[in-house]
């Protein structure tokens, strides 16, 4: 396979684009592995990768029930940082932040990560009391944060509404310069190329129909592409976990499936150069401007659980209400598309990275709204974890049983209610 240079994008420019190889292979299933990954998602494509590469494990495979980076891969907004205060999310996402910073070395493909900033707009002395905690407890632990005033997010962000009569008048911000946006389909086809090289079988439209069991262990997955066997296998299906777990029969899982929109206006000219959030009276949004230049944006979930990948027009309705509020100069801008990811939400906001009652299964599910900015250090540590059969140090308390401990990795304090973490 072609490795990507600066002088091969030259030289195929010059010859008709016609030496690019295929990006990766589209084999046959066999019919044993040594892993099996359930998922062709990011979290499973960069636990196949890092399983090939840190570890060094070969016999590999990823099944995918669709097309590669189909499901919820492809359907976010993208959004990387790292500005989590609780023990173990803190760790975490900060070296997921510290891998996207060398993805597009590590996988040899642009990954197209932007490190524009996120800024959290702050309404209330309160609200920046709160933010002063979180973002101290960052600084002490070896990332980056600061908080601005009113005057330096005006010269920063200059369109925002800044009347002292908006809806939510706004005092300041908390910003994380170090993080930013990526490009959701190139890092699903980055990986994908580079744990292809490193061997792994990627199994596209091979849907688990069925799970066999023997002696606490899986047997087979029976799949529509036939009987797969394997030695270790570990779910990475999201906001469809409670569907294999249920195949598996494990009865339920603590999280609750809900959809959450995601949305792109049409191309405007430059217009935000950062991510700008707030959550404030009930209210929840997250916007940014993507490289062909749409706005893309979201804000809380529809309120029922659904595995359905459609929204609703209430959010519709309220994820406009929100970018008028903060962006009037939006008010004209035609909406291109929405569309919906299935959010698999753990009871306290926090994911699962674990062993299960299963000998052999292992689970990587509870998401929330995290899922791809953890794509990287969720890949790393699942892999450790089905690697040496043991969780590393910084996801030790993220398993199934920590709701038994009384041990909550709460980072908004919102309280076992898994409509309320977003």
């Amino acid at each position: 396979m072609t490795r990507f240079s600066g002088w091969n994008v030259f030289w195929n420019g010059l010859t008709g684009q016609t030496g690019w190889q295929r990006q990766w292979r589209d084999p046959e299933p066999k019919p044993h592995y040594d892993i099996l990954i359930v998922g062709a998602g990011l979290h499973g494509l960069a636990t196949a990768y890092y399983l090939a590469k840190n570890h060094g494990l070969k016999n590999i495979a990823v099944l995918e029930k669709g097309w590669l980076g189909g499901g919820n891969a492809g359907r976010n907004t993208t959004i990387v940082r790292s500005n989590y205060m609780m023990p173990g999310n803190r760790e975490f996402y900060e070296h997921s932040l510290k891998l996207w910073e060398n993805l597009s070395h590590d996988l040899n493909y642009n990954v197209m990560f932007s490190q524009r900033a996120h800024v959290s707009l702050l309404h209330s002395p309160a609200a920046r009391d709160a933010a002063a905690r979180r973002y101290n407890t960052m600084r002490l632990t070896g990332s980056d944060g600061e908080l601005w005033n009113l005057e330096t997010l005006k010269a920063n962000v200059p369109l925002l509404n800044y009347s002292p009569d908006a809806r939510f008048p706004i005092t300041g911000a908390a910003v994380q310069r170090r993080a930013g946006t990526a490009r959701h389909d190139a890092v699903a086809w980055g990986y994908a190329r580079a744990a292809d090289q490193l061997g792994v079988d990627i199994i596209q439209n091979c849907e688990v129909i069925g799970v066999t069991r023997k002696n606490g262990q899986i047997e087979n997955l029976e799949t529509s592409r036939g009987s797969i066997g394997a030695k270790k296998i570990g779910f990475a299906v999201a906001g469809n976990s409670s569907r294999l777990w249920d195949m598996a029969g494990l009865g339920t899982l603590p999280i609750e499936s809900h959809k959450l929109q995601a949305f792109v206006s049409e191309p405007l000219k430059p217009l935000l150069d950062q991510v700008v959030v707030f959550g404030v009276g009930g209210a929840h949004f997250y916007i940014s401007q993507s490289n062909k230049g749409g706005m893309v944006f979201g804000g809380d979930l529809d309120w029922y659980k659904s595995y359905a990948q459609r929204g609703n027009l209430p959010i519709v309705q309220d994820v406009a209400e929100c970018a008028m509020s903060i962006l009037p100069c939006l008010g004209r801008v035609r909406l291109l598309r929405h569309w919906s990811g299935v959010m698999d939400m753990s009871m306290d906001g926090s994911p699962f990275i674990c062993k299960t009652p299963l000998d052999n299964l292992y689970l990587n599910a509870g998401w929330n709204y995290g899922g791809f900015k953890a794509s990287p250090a969720s890949g790393w540590y699942f892999a450790d974890l089905i690697a040496n059969d043991r969780p590393h140090q910084f996801i030790v308390n993220h398993d199934l049983k920590r709701f038994e401990r009384g041990y909550n990795i709460d980072e908004r304090g919102a309280g076992p209610d898994p409509k309320l973490h977003g």
